[in-house]
């Protein structure tokens, strides 16, 4: 049964799925927006907006867990200097926005950017 099973598999296996979301999570964090489908931007933005909560607390455990999701330093570091900073009035949730884009020219795939809300503003 899939009750309670939310998690999309997009079509890959775990370890390259969770490879793409993390990379994906990354290049947000560090450019403020990024040019991808729907069903990998939703993907994408559940595991942001978890990681702009944590990172949001400052303490040092919330620090090590963003680290640990996180694949390089230097995304680790514009989420905790630039992100966090800027989106630390907002209430709990809604960092982050889908605008629908265009429709991929060889498949017809649906083109969104998913970017975050007041960042740089």
């Amino acid at each position: 049964m899939r009750h309670k099973k939310n998690l999309s598999k997009l079509g890959m296996p775990t370890d390259q799925r969770v490879a793409l979301v993390r990379n994906q999570v990354s290049k947000l964090f560090e450019h403020g927006y990024i040019n991808t489908t729907l069903p990998r931007a939703k993907a994408v933005q559940s595991e942001a907006e978890k990681l702009i909560t944590r990172a949001r607390k400052g303490d040092l455990a919330s620090i090590r867990q963003c680290a640990r999701r996180l694949p390089t330093k230097q995304s680790l570091r514009a989420l905790l200097r630039n992100v966090a900073p800027a989106l630390v009035d907002k209430n709990q949730g809604g960092y982050t926005q889908i605008a629908k884009i265009k429709y991929r020219r060889g498949d017809g795939a649906l083109i969104v950017r998913l970017s975050l809300t007041d960042y740089g503003s």
